[in-house]
Order: structure tokens, then sequence, then C-alpha cells
């Protein structure tokens, strides 16, 4: 099957680490640890499996830093290679196995792409998954499956930036009719931002500060106009069109300062005083009581301490690794709380936790919010040099969300043969 594997050597990683800052194009050359081609479709791992054929595969930030190479070292042993990558996806059951009755083959869905116990053969969970926290489980590397956090990062199961892959029938998920391809693809970047403002609890009546105007952050915009609806959210974005977005879905205020210009546009949006040290950027007093850093850079993850107000909490879904030059002063001077996020584990409801990739497609169904206008470029599996530039061009591409076209999707559009709703007629 056609895919886009990461294959890992010490030799790869370390000459496209050494020039992927003077030439970042190694990473998605033969010398980096990306490649393309044809690869053997994943087997049924047993009874309780599923086979599902992808239609859409979105780019992440986090398939960015895998491709870069900006990932923690340490994270490798949650790893096994090579895999192929990508976990945002949408597609159709192709096999299903002799004890799964939930999907039918031809049947639209999604796939939640943590690996915790049950899809590791575990009968009886650790006491993170026992407890509904499935993003903390402490097996990820352990059981009948190889090492992997999540689908796009396990040897054994593919991912969606590949033809097909296999998921436990636990993971996966019908999509309602009524929600387009599109926003079930998005089902899992929208879910991560209700499981970050679930874990860090709905700030109604709070000032929120979102830094970030890419795909997570405007889905934690989205998320808080849902969960949190009078809550104040400012957002701090850096392109035009991350602003639109970010007040189509429902900003009360869209900060796009350049510079130095950041601190007195942050300052007076929050109604904070600014004060000026005798080495280095001006402090604030005050700030927001919440801050989401959507981000991952060295410069957010320094602002979102610098902006949050005493007591204040600082929310992690930026994924940083190993940032330069945070003054870390911030933490125990306000008295901060940080909150990591990984990926999108659960949401509390009234009947306990659930996956908050399901409550992100119930809320799609229920017409809460339409986040496909975020798919701003498509691209084939062939052409992902061509999608991982775009990608890193943002400024000049305009590029929100760009998702990979597999080609059996492909070939059913060009016939015709695929309907509204995403079906395959």
């Amino acid at each position: 099957m056609e895919a886009l594997l990461f294959r890992f050597s010490p030799l790869r990683y370390a000459f496209a680490k050494a020039v992927g800052t003077v030439y970042p194009g190694v990473f998605a050359s033969r010398a980096g640890c990306l490649a393309y081609g044809d690869v053997p479709e994943p087997a049924l791992p047993g009874p309780d499996w599923v086979k599902v054929e992808t239609r859409l595969a979105g780019i992440c930030g986090s398939d960015m830093n895998l491709i870069s190479l900006r990932d923690s070292p340490a994270l490798s042993v949650f790893s096994s290679f090579p895999f192929v990558i990508g976990h945002e996806n949408v597609g159709v059951v192709r096999e299903v196995g002799e004890r799964v009755t939930e999907v039918r083959p031809g049947q639209r869905v999604v796939v939640d792409p943590l690996l915790p116990c049950e899809a590791r053969g575990f009968d009886e969970p650790c006491a993170n998954c026992r407890a509904g926290h499935p993003s903390r489980c402490l097996r990820f590397a352990e059981g009948n499956l190889a090492p992997g956090l999540l689908l796009g990062s396990c040897r054994d199961t593919g991912g969606s930036w590949g033809e097909v892959f296999v998921a436990h029938r636990a993971q996966v998920i019908p999509v309602p009719d009524n929600v387009s391809d599109e926003n079930a693809l998005l089902s899992e970047p929208f879910g991560c931002a209700l499981h970050a403002v679930d874990v860090a609890g709905p700030p109604n009546g709070r000032t929120v500060l979102v830094i970030g105007g890419g795909v997570i952050g405007l889905c934690t915009i989205a998320a808080l106009r849902i969960m949190a609806p009078k809550s104040r959210v400012i957002a701090l974005v850096r392109h035009p069109f991350q602003a639109d977005m970010a007040r189509r879905l429902g900003a009360d205020e869209v900060l796009m300062p350049r510079g130095r210009d950041v601190y007195p546009a942050v300052a007076q949006a929050l109604g904070a005083k600014l004060k000026k040290p005798v080495i280095g950027p001006p402090v604030l007093v005050g700030g927001a009581d919440v801050v989401y850093e959507c981000a991952g850079s060295d410069r957010a993850l320094s602002d979102a301490l610098r902006f949050a107000a005493p007591g204040g909490q600082v929310v992690l879904l930026g994924l940083a690794a190993i940032p330069r030059g945070i003054d870390w002063s911030f933490v125990w001077l306000k008295e901060l709380q940080i909150q990591g996020v990984f990926a999108a584990g659960s949401v509390q409801t009234e009947n306990g936790p659930v996956s908050a990739v399901r409550r992100a497609l119930e809320l799609f169904a229920q017409g809460a919010v339409d986040l496909s206008p975020l798919i701003t470029h498509r691209f084939a599996f062939r052409d992902y040099r061509s999608a991982l530039e775009t990608v890193a061009a943002k400024r000049s591409s305009g590029c929100l969300k760009a998702v990979f076209v597999a080609p059996g999707y492909e070939r059913a559009s060009a016939s015709g043969r695929a309907t509204g709703s995403g079906q395959v007629a």
C-alpha cells in the first residue's frame, strides 16, 4: 500500500539534525527519517480488531515535530520503528475481526488514536485507564502491541498516512450521517481542545488568553465557547487569516501585534501594568486567569508564563519539547499552576468520563460548531513534500489545516462516487 513511513536510524537522525538547521528540506529527503513508498498492509492483530481504509488524514503539528526531529528523544521509548505516520483520520471499515459487532464493512468511522490498556490486550486495566484517563495509561510500551502512544507511532497498527491501518474495536467510532468527512477528521484535534478545557476546569467568568492561531488554538477557542460560554476569550495570533478564523469561532478579542509590541498590546487587553526590568523584556503585573499555550514554540511558552496572572493557570497544548531561553522565575513568583495535556483523552459528562473524540463527534452532529473551514489545503500522499512545505510556510500559504487525501478516496471523488456526507455510493 502507498504510505509515508518514519524510519529511524542513528546515522539519519544525526545527519538530518545537524543539516536541518541550515537546510530544512533535508527532513523530507532520502537523507532524513521520512520515506514514501509501498509497504505491506497491517494484518488484523486479533478478533477484536478492525481494518480501516483511510479517506482523509490530517497533518498535525506533532507530525511536523516528528519529521523535523524536534521531539524529545525520551519519547522514543513509546514508539516502535519503522511506523506509518498519522493519527488524525476518517475512513471506511474494510474488514472486521470475528468478535467485532459495533461496526460493519463499508461504514464510515473515526478512530480514537490512543493505544492504552484495552487496545494492548490487558483484561485488567491500569489504575489510570480504570479511572477513565486513557491518555495517562501506564502501559503504552507493554502488552500485545509494539510500543506506541498513538496510531501513527506504533509499527503494528499503521497510521492514517497510509492507505490502510488497523484499530481495536474500542477505538473505532461510527461517524453520524450528518457529520462531514472534514468535521469527522477534526474530531481528534477538537477532542484535544475539549480534553484540555475539561482537565484544567472550564473557566467560566474568568479571563482566558489563547496563544497560537493554528488549529489547536482555534479548536480551543471553539471548545471554550461551548464549555465556558461566560469566559472572556482573548486570542494572540500571528497572521490575519488566523485572526479572522478566531473571531468566527467566538474570540471576544483578537491581538496580532508584532515584536516588542506584543507586551503593551497584551497588557492593555488584560488590564495589566508593565514594568521595565534592568535587562530584558517588560514584566506584566496582572494577567490572564488562564493561559492556553497552543503554539509549542519557545517564545509562546515564555509568553504564557509572563502573561498569566498571579495564582493563574498555564495549560500546555503546544507540545513544547526541550525549550530554550525560558525564564522560570514567573512560575514560583506568581505561584502558577502548570497543566500538561496529552492527546484527546477523556471529558467528564453526567454519565462519567467519555472519549473526547466521541464527544467531539456528538457536538458536530448536534450542530454546536462547524470546524470544516479550518481545512484549507489537500494533497495526495505522493505530493508530501509540497504538503509539508505548505504547512511550514503558513505566512505565505495561508494554511490552517492541510490534509492528505488517500488514493482510494481520491479515485472515488474523481469518479463521482463520493457523496456529500462522505459516503461512497
